[in-house]
């Protein structure tokens, strides 16, 4: 086997992968927010932390963790 017979492989193995599609996670992303604000609505991704959640209600609505995110469990 000489060296085109290996190039020629590597084009068609590379061919193969590139009809698979790509691997976005933006949908898994996009599935995962289910922590809501309940004064503006904005999803927040079920990672999100409290110290984050607390920030965000209090820099943007001057209320408490609990006020905005009533069902969070930190």
């Amino acid at each position: 086997m000489g060296n085109g017979a290996k190039a020629q492989q590597k084009r068609e193995r590379n061919a193969k992968d590139a009809n698979k599609g790509g691997k976005s996670q933006l949908k898994a992303n996009e599935a995962s927010k289910t922590i809501v604000c309940q004064t503006c609505r904005q999803p927040f991704m079920n990672t999100t932390r409290a110290p984050a959640l607390e920030e965000h209600a209090t820099s943007k609505h001057s209320k408490t963790l609990a006020d905005c995110f009533p069902t969070f469990q930190g």
